[in-house]
């Protein structure tokens, strides 16, 4: 499985309803499990961005496919960033000879 970062801001519209954010999480949730996917991690964070999910997808269409469906609901707009763990690191730096 590929790791993925979601660094996720609320809309206009979805801090209006922040009421109902633990729901949508638990619906985004159930969503990510329904395409092969899982969170391993979610914070909600001060600064930049509103909120943080660490996910795994089983590939970059699945993780395309999940960010597109979190956005057309208008609460949220994200950002995804593909995640290489510490081993694949270690590999792709060794690999430059």
């Amino acid at each position: 499985m590929t790791m993925y970062i979601l660094l996720i801001n609320w809309t206009e519209q979805g801090v209006k309803n922040v009421r109902e954010s633990p729901k949508r999480l638990d619906a985004a949730k159930k969503l990510l499990k329904d395409m092969g996917g899982s969170f391993k991690d979610f914070y909600l964070t001060m600064g930049d961005h509103d909120m943080v999910a660490v996910c795994e997808a089983p590939d970059d269409a699945v993780a395309a496919r999940f960010a597109l469906s979190l956005g057309m609901g208008g609460n949220v707009r994200t950002r995804t960033l593909k995640a290489f763990p510490e081993a694949a690191y270690r590999e792709l730096i060794n690999s430059l000879g």
